[in-house]
């Protein structure tokens, strides 16, 4: 093989430079890749050096040498850093080999007909040699690309953390200095905003989820639209940042309501907080703390799985202040947590029912099957235990907040968790009136 190739030498380099010229020409013709990317000249020069190349290594074959693959793992990490598509990189690569072994068939026929089947058993070897080439080539593409899409998460997830955690991430600082840190960070938000491809102004939010019962986290889904959408259009956009404690999504709303998070988040089921809607990036990270803080809202197994921070403004109070939390607890149920477990229990669910029921007895006996004597009964023993009135909104508002406290404390132990409200609650039941039970006389 190595002397038939110098045989035909000179007429088979004439040969190859016109290849180069005509693949050139069709690359940039029907690849709008390459024609974006890279001049005639350039393109000519590389396919004119990758085909004596493959010639050269057919000859290292014939001699029992290894075929030269640096160049090739060298285009192949050019082109990924590039950009260029491998299937496009591919598709140049084969047609190449095909010109090659016309040119070189062309050029023996030229030389010697009679030559042709010295030539045919290097048919083998020649696509062996543009096999490894192809591969070597590609292998480098990969590891390049996915080095370089390693390079973009960091990079993406670094921006997302600017938004998410403003000019210190400190959690738990006053609304005053995170308002001032918000505020710092705006140039630094805007920047990092642009970059992942969010406006300057819209309708955000974040969301943060729990991990699950073992303390790992959730990998997101990725969200099913909400009902009679089409497609992820019909959805909010949601940029996932995973980290050890949790995940958290930034959310760009558009047109869609905030309601629209809990479908997106359904499917994944997990307990997530969702954060108020925002109009600008600056004001992510807050939004990020508030999320953070409606997640804290409800921490059992049971009741919503999503809980959005504007429903769940008293308890929000509640978790954002747990020392006094804790006092509140003592103060208004101090006497209730005394009680046996049992008792407790029963005080506290009867308590936090009549509440989701909106001070309606007859719908809470509803919901604990049980007569509405019986719970006006243990409201009455829980007025005469706190000193509280049933009646008096003040007292009232103390007590669902005190018992919000308990099950933030206590882990929302689920005999002590009211029942989710029901929608239909909003109205009383025909003939009852709305009323805390009477006190003793």
């Amino acid at each position: 093989m190595e002397r038939i190739i110098e045989e035909i030498r000179e007429d088979l380099s004439r040969r190859i430079a016109v290849a180069a010229d005509r693949l050139a020409d069709r690359t940039l013709t029907e690849d709008p890749a390459y024609a974006a990317l890279l001049g005639r000249a350039e393109l000519r020069e590389r396919i004119h050096h990758d085909l004596r190349q493959a010639v050269e290594g057919l000859v290292h074959t014939s001699r029992g040498l290894p075929v030269e693959l640096a160049d090739a793992r060298a285009v192949g990490a050019l082109r990924a850093e590039q950009g260029l598509p491998l299937a496009s990189v591919l598709r140049t690569y084969r047609r190449g080999g095909r010109l090659l072994w016309q040119s070189m068939t062309e050029s023996v026929t030229a030389h010697d007909r009679a030559a042709l089947p010295r030539l045919l058993p290097g048919a083998a070897a020649l696509w062996d040699v543009l096999d490894r080439t192809t591969d070597a080539m590609t292998e480098s593409y990969r590891r390049t690309e996915a080095a370089h899409g390693d390079r973009d998460r960091e990079r993406r997830a670094a921006l997302l953390d600017v938004l998410l955690d403003g000019a210190d991430g400190a959690d738990g600082a006053s609304s005053v200095a995170a308002g001032a840190a918000d505020g710092a960070a705006a140039p630094a938000a805007e920047a990092a905003a642009a970059r992942l491809g969010l406006p300057e102004r819209g309708r955000f939010t974040v969301v943060v989820l729990a991990p699950d019962a073992s303390g790992n986290p959730v990998a997101p889904l990725t969200p099913v639209p909400p009902a009679g959408g089409t497609g992820a259009a019909a959805a909010p956009r949601v940029l996932w940042r995973t980290r050890a404690d949790g995940e958290i999504g930034l959310v760009e709303l558009g047109h869609h309501p905030l309601e629209s998070v809990r479908e997106l988040l359904a499917p994944l089921g997990v307990r997530a907080g969702v954060g108020p809607v925002v109009a600008a990036p600056a004001e992510l990270a807050r939004a990020h703390r508030l999320a953070a803080l409606a997640l804290r809202t409800s921490p059992g197994s049971e009741g919503p799985r999503t809980a959005l921070l504007d429903e769940r403004l008293p308890a929000a109070l509640v978790a954002a202040q747990p020392e006094l939390a804790g006092r509140l607890c003592q103060v208004v149920l101090g006497p209730v947590l005394a009680l046996p477990a049992a008792d407790r229990r029963t005080l506290l669910t009867t308590l936090g029912t009549w509440l989701a029921c909106q001070g309606s007895t007859t719908d809470a006996a509803q919901r604990l099957y049980c007569h509405r004597n019986t719970v006006s009964n243990r409201l009455r023993r829980l007025e005469q235990l706190t000193g509280r009135s049933l009646s008096d909104p003040r007292h009232v508002v103390e007590l669902a907040l005190a018992h919000a406290a308990v099950l933030q404390r206590v882990g929302a132990e689920p005999a002590t968790r009211p029942a989710a409200p029901d929608p239909r609650a909003s109205r009383t039941p025909g003939g009852t009136a709305r009323r805390s039970p009477r006190r003793p006389a």
